[in-house]
């Protein structure tokens, strides 16, 4: 799925459960689930999949579901009436600290904190509305206090995520080893850095997933059967 497919599609969810925004206080608003993920592990389909498999059984078939990775960035520039431009710097990667200052001191995009706070605003709102899959950013630590969040962690032998970028992006395996690696380090410290937590934790998770046992399919059915026990009343027995 395209970067710009994947907004329209969480444009057209958020506005078709705008009504569903005070939902919460009337106990309708549906389950969020959060991906937490070591690079190479298959993230992207397995959350197009989950959808797949719950679906079917929820009580309310007119209630959209989308998901949040990428597009994240875009919807929390529209939220908070943001330039487009401020998009790079919203990204999981750690700035230095000297060019963090200068731009901030420029005017070239407001103090990252600030920015950070504003992306968190965005998390917390869609996992209000519900029926969402929020990949990375710390959503499942941002919304670690709503009773309607399911925290998933996917793991995998470094080799096998190697192997799954290799075929993914066309990489030689020595880009692709630099590019895990990288990915892992930059999403580790980004946690660290913002909430003072260690992405491994199994702690702050319901689930924990070795994708490398496990098919796309099996994976997905996995957490969404797991999403319908613990959310029964969404759904049909």
């Amino acid at each position: 799925m395209s970067e710009n497919s994947a907004f329209v599609k969480a444009k057209h969810y958020v506005d078709s459960h705008l009504h569903d925004i005070d939902a919460k206080n009337k106990g309708t608003v549906g389950p969020c689930i959060t991906i937490s993920r070591e690079a190479g592990s298959g993230s992207g389909l397995i959350a197009e999949k989950i959808i797949h498999f719950l679906q079917p059984f929820a009580k309310n078939q007119e209630s959209a579901w989308a998901i949040f990775d990428k597009n994240l960035i875009e919807r929390v520039l529209e939220d908070h009436h943001l330039p487009k431009q401020i998009a790079k710097f919203l990204s999981e990667e750690k700035k230095p600290l000297l060019t963090q200052t200068l731009n901030e001191m420029l005017g070239i995009h407001p103090p990252l904190m600030k920015l950070y706070h504003k992306t968190a605003e965005t998390i917390l709102n869609l996992a209000h509305i519900g029926n969402c899959i929020i990949v990375g950013r710390g959503a499942n630590i941002i919304t670690s206090s709503l009773k309607n969040a399911y925290h998933v962690r996917l793991v995998a032998p470094l080799e096998f995520r190697i192997n799954n970028v290799q075929e993914f992006y066309g990489n030689t395996k020595t880009e692709a080893v630099a590019f895990v690696k990288k990915e892992d380090a930059k999403r580790s410290a980004f946690i660290k850095d913002h909430f003072n937590k260690n992405a491994e934790d199994p702690l702050l998770y319901h689930s924990i997933l070795n994708t490398a046992n496990f098919s796309i399919d099996e994976i997905a059915e996995i957490i969404a059967w797991s999403v319908r026990i613990k959310f029964s009343k969404y759904y049909l027995e």
